[in-house]
């Protein structure tokens, strides 16, 4: 499979300006509602692995790592399952985020948004649910066009 990009996120941005001011205020919403970002970062490194996603799983590590995100929780959040140290609202989210980007044509089902409602209230779930929305729709876009990956910040001089 060629890495090339296809097309780069700057150009991207130059030629939809609208496109990136759309997502870009969806995630803005997703922010201002309250969540924690650490766990909105969490979500969105987890739904672009899911997805493949290269550019988008680098830009989320990146975010992750400046709102404190533990390394180890970085480091394992593919197999969150077993890790065993993530917290019980982390892996209702996690699992919530596999349940929607794994979404299939029989929809979400019934336990998965039982699990999430009990831990997250209904204006959380419904931020939480916009934020996976919003990360599947980026890995798509970026996929699409092959993004290449952002330098994480400790790398940028070398």
């Amino acid at each position: 499979m060629a890495t090339d990009a296809r097309i780069e996120f700057a150009e991207f941005e130059k030629i939809a300006p609208e496109a990136r001011a759309a997502l870009t205020a969806l995630s803005k919403a997703v922010g201002d509602s309250g969540l924690d970002k650490a766990l909105t970062e969490l979500i969105k490194i987890r739904a672009s692995q899911i997805n493949g996603c290269t550019f988008c799983v680098q830009f989320h590590l990146n975010l992750a790592r400046k709102f404190g995100v533990p390394q180890t929780k970085l480091d394992l959040v593919a197999v969150w399952r077993d890790a065993g140290i993530f917290n019980a609202r982390e892996m209702v989210a996690l699992a919530w985020t596999e349940a929607l980007t794994h979404v299939t044509p029989a929809g979400v089902a019934d336990e998965d948004f039982a699990a999430a409602r009990k831990v997250f209230d209904e204006s959380e779930l419904v931020f939480l649910t916009a934020a996976v929305a919003s990360i599947n729709a980026w890995n798509r876009i970026a996929m699409a066009f092959r993004f290449s990956p952002p330098i994480p910040q400790e790398n940028a001089s070398a």
